[in-house]
């Protein structure tokens, strides 16, 4: 097994830990909401803080459910890896295709079939 495969498999079993162990050890369950997230957090501190704390401002959209919020949430995580995914992915091919050109040299011409063009000095 090469040493690039026991780290990607140590960082897996890592992942799977951080998201089993707080199921499996029963944190949170103190509370009516165990896993909200961190506005919903952030909202009580608040209240417990001061009771009279009025927003600045309300949401421009109010989800009608908290499925639709997670569906939302959702795909603004996904089009936003989409989106980080191809400018990578571009970047690698960027790389990979001016390595190619290197690696050919100089007197490979500039045609898509890599044959050389020859120069009107040289005739045709």
């Amino acid at each position: 097994m090469s040493r690039n495969t026991k780290i990607n498999l140590l960082l897996l079993l890592a992942v799977a830990a951080l998201a089993v162990l707080p199921l499996a050890l029963g944190l949170g369950d103190h509370k009516k909401e165990p896993f909200t997230g961190s506005d919903g957090e952030a909202e009580t501190a608040i209240t417990e803080i001061e009771p009279d704390y009025k927003p600045w401002f309300s949401p421009l959209y109010e989800p009608p459910s908290g499925e639709i919020e997670s569906a939302l949430f959702s795909l603004q995580a996904a089009l936003g890896s989409g989106v980080l995914a191809y400018y990578f992915g571009l970047r690698r091919g960027r790389r990979q295709g001016e390595r190619r050109a290197r690696e050919r040299g100089p007197d490979s011409g500039n045609a898509a079939d890599g044959t050389a063009e020859k120069s009107p000095a040289e005739g045709a």
